[in-house]
């Protein structure tokens, strides 16, 4: 985990998430997960770039069932944007930093 995503559980989830007043990426991910690791320090990169505007946070889902459960999450790495605390982007499977970068401002 760097310095610049926050790690959120089931259990803060609506708090650092729904309720947040800036658009949250959401990464759902798992230590086992090769592609999960290839976007982490893209992820790390683009939380830097738009601090203060859109939050990237990212879900451990070997020890959070409940949030990926929820939105029907079936392959990670999965990514959720949500804004308002509702889901209005995702995507799934790993990308370039300029395609997620891409995804992110079209989404904002």
């Amino acid at each position: 985990m760097g310095a610049n995503t926050i790690a959120v559980t089931d259990a803060t989830f609506d708090a650092e998430v729904r309720k947040s007043d800036i658009p949250v990426v959401v990464d759902f991910w798992a230590e086992w997960c090769g592609p999960c690791k290839q976007i982490g320090p893209a992820l790390e990169e683009l939380a830097a770039q738009y601090a203060g505007k859109v939050k990237i946070v990212k879900v451990n889902v070997d020890d959070n069932p409940d949030s990926p459960a929820q939105l029907g999450v079936r392959g990670i790495p999965s990514l959720f944007l949500f804004k308002n605390g509702e889901v209005v982007a995702n995507k799934v499977g790993a990308a370039p930093k300029a395609a997620l970068d891409t995804w992110i401002a079209a989404s904002i």
